[in-house]
């Protein structure tokens, strides 16, 4: 619903919702709709030109001469919305927050750190992880164990493979995306099937021909750069990545998540189990790990890169040795000993390093959550708090509140506060919420008699809220008085 409200308020040039649902909701602004549209090209085309700037300074995609960006500008309202899309600054990047998954992946690529192997091509070197390219191709993780074992350094002397195609490549092993000139395109297309890639290749073919039909329909509009994205319910790539944490997870604990986890009859990890119960196991992929993490005495054989990449905590760790260390004789690699969290917890903690997603149940999310906090992970720290704003109910309202003030999940605890001011009837008469108001208005230092109480704000600002008709202001009257008689029963003013 809160996407399909997006489209429409991008339509409607409503601003302060567009806000709401981009803040707070936290809507991707990438989404499309049937007829393969964004909330940009809407917004583009109903001559919003406030909503417009807002979109692109939150990082909306529209990079002129690809797709997306042509058809914005033909379709904008008017010249002052065109002349906004070619001039921003920002036009050709995206603003995303440090620990998102994609940037992630993009800084892996471009940054250098932990790179084990490079490739020459015409004398222009590509250094990479045998790691991410192993998980995300078999014909790369065929010859690193072949041909390419144990070196460092591999030069392609085919003379049909380039540069320009090469490094598209590697772009789109690491990150499932694709920005390539047109000029480059079918050398890409070659390099693609000669890796045996075939769903890089229907891709890429698939996306010429969308933008050859669309310049065909629009006269005068030349697209030069062919852009591929993954679609938003793609998860491809965090699949592959995803195998190196199958390769990371200690074979002696398949039995027991296979056990603690079968109550909800949808974990992953239970596919360890199948696995193991085959007469003839799948084959393993490569990983080439470079640290072992010990954890109650069971080792996970991971990736510096990865960890380092995503939490501050695990950087410190690892690079400059804040931590208890030795070195596993057997295969020469750091030996880091965990103590702040038990193997069940950090397994799900694994996954979403790898892949950014793990398994969070009713069980578990709190543990998550706590060691998500310690780890430096607040993409997991929203996860958790995703997860714990579906079972929100006048049962567990107060915890679930308590818990968002704990870990400063603001999100979560407004969410609450939408809540409760839903279901005030229900929540007042609890014995928990009493106390918890006590304690709020008590937290305020030197509170003088009619100094505001913050839940008491936050739920009084959602009852008020987007009021439209004249019986939703009859409701918000009724509730605000129940606050009030509320408020002067407990002896408080606010």
């Amino acid at each position: 619903m809160d996407i399909k409200d997006l489209f429409l308020s991008c339509r409607r040039g409503d601003l302060n919702r567009v806000q709401y649902l981009v803040e707070e909701k936290e809507v991707d602004l990438t989404v499309r709709d049937k007829w393969d549209s964004s909330p940009l090209y809407y917004a583009c085309l109903c001559g919003h030109i406030d909503i417009v700037r807002y979109l692109l300074e939150k990082g909306a995609k529209c990079e002129l001469k690809t797709f997306d960006g042509e058809r914005c500008v033909y379709g904008a309202l008017n010249d002052e919305i065109r002349m906004l899309l070619k001039n921003y600054k920002a036009v050709t990047s995206s603003i995303i927050r440090r620990d998102q998954y994609n940037e992630f992946l993009r800084r892996m690529l471009e940054a250098g750190c932990y790179k084990d192997i490079s490739f020459i091509v015409h004398d222009q070197s590509f250094s990479v992880h045998r790691c991410v390219l192993a998980a995300r191709c078999r014909y790369f993780a065929d010859l690193f164990v072949s041909k390419w074992e144990d070196r460092s350094e591999i030069k392609l002397k085919n003379k049909l493979i380039t540069p320009h195609a090469f490094k598209a490549l590697l772009q789109f092993l690491y990150t499932a995306r694709l920005n390539v000139h047109l000029d480059h395109v079918d050398d890409v297309l070659l390099l693609a099937k000669h890796c045996k890639m075939t769903n890089l290749t229907h891709q890429i073919e698939e996306k010429k021909t969308e933008v050859e039909s669309f310049e065909q329909s629009k006269p005068g509009v030349t697209v030069n750069v062919l852009c591929l994205e993954p679609s938003t319910d793609s998860s491809e790539l965090n699949d592959d990545l995803g195998v190196l944490a199958d390769q990371a997870f200690p074979h002696e604990l398949c039995q027991e998540f296979e056990s603690v986890y079968t109550s909800d009859g949808q974990s992953k990890l239970l596919w360890f189990q199948t696995r193991t119960a085959l007469p003839f196991p799948p084959e393993e992929v490569p990983s080439f790990p470079d640290v072992i993490f010990s954890v109650e005495g069971h080792q996970f054989n991971c990736h510096k890169v990865f960890f380092t990449g995503r939490s501050d905590y695990f950087k410190a760790l690892l690079d400059d040795h804040f931590g208890e260390s030795s070195t596993d004789e057997e295969h020469n690699l750091p030996v880091i000993t965990l103590h702040e969290t038990t193997s069940a917890i950090f397994v799900q903690v694994m996954y979403y390093i790898y892949q950014d997603s793990c398994e969070l149940n009713r069980n578990n999310v709190v543990d998550i959550l706590s060691v998500a906090d310690m780890f430096l992970l607040p993409g997991l720290k929203r996860r958790c708090a995703n997860a714990l704003s579906q079972w929100i109910d006048v049962d567990n309202i107060i915890t679930i509140l308590r818990t968002a003030r704990l870990f400063d999940l603001a999100r979560l605890e407004d969410q609450c506060a939408e809540f409760i001011a839903s279901n005030l009837e229900r929540v007042i008469d609890n014995n928990e919420f009493t106390t918890f108001v006590r304690e709020d208005a008590n937290a305020v230092k030197e509170r003088q008699e009619t100094d505001s109480i913050p839940i008491v704000d936050d739920i009084r600002y959602h009852i008020t809220n987007f009021v439209q008709t004249f019986s939703d202001m009859y409701e918000a009257d009724q509730k605000l008085a129940v606050i009030d008689s509320f408020l002067e029963e407990l002896g408080l003013e606010a």
